[in-house]
């Protein structure tokens, strides 16, 4: 969270996070089938269902208008593995990844796999676009939802513990310095879970 003390500030944040000038990054904890690519990128739609719950549409349905009133918008994460089981080699954040890259552009519901092997994932998530529950809606969808967030069919129960929140931590903001222009590195302080498992990468 970034708080500022004037309304000119503020405003010029606002217009980077409008423009896609910020970086943000988030690291999440996740069980399920472990993806074959290191780098993934996930372009869909997002909205909310006549129901009322928040949902991953195709990309191809941006700009319609749903039965609630709403319009789909546009929707964009890129995840980064850190580890699979805890084997994956860790890589700083400001390491440039040059692995390929696997893009997946959503046309249909994803079917889940209730019959998958349940991997422990690590990654570190890139979100181009700010919507509600992005990065949780895009791990469920890609079949590797966040422990602990069952409202979006992560496990509640993993290893003989229970999981009362997901593990998904805020990790850092990048932009420039509203009024010298310098580029700015905002870290948040990294909750024991996530602590814990990026250490076991880097021993």
């Amino acid at each position: 969270m970034v708080i500022t003390k004037s309304h000119k500030v503020a405003s010029v944040l606002v217009k980077a996070f409008t423009n896609h000038k910020v970086q943000k990054t988030y690291v999440a904890f996740c069980i399920g089938s472990a993806p074959k690519s290191e780098r993934i990128t996930i372009k869909s739609g997002h909205g909310r269902s006549k129901f009322g719950a928040w949902r991953v549409y195709a990309a191809g349905d941006v700009g319609r208008k749903l039965p609630g009133g709403s319009i789909v918008r546009d929707m964009e994460t890129t995840f980064e593995v850190l580890s699979i089981n805890g084997q994956q080699n860790y890589k700083e954040q400001s390491e440039c990844m040059e692995d390929e890259e696997h893009s997946i552009v959503v046309e249909e519901k994803a079917v889940t796999d209730v019959d998958a092997n349940k991997d422990e994932i690590l990654v570190r998530a890139f979100p181009r676009s700010g919507r509600t529950h992005q990065i949780r809606l895009h791990c469920q969808y890609l079949g590797f939802p966040i422990r602990g967030d069952v409202k979006y069919e992560g496990v509640y129960e993993w290893k003989g513990r229970t999981y009362e929140a997901h593990e998904l931590h805020a990790e850092s903001l990048t932009f420039q310095h509203p009024v010298t222009g310098f580029p700015l590195l905002i870290q948040a302080p990294l909750p024991l879970w996530a602590s814990q498992a990026l250490q076991l990468l880097t021993d």
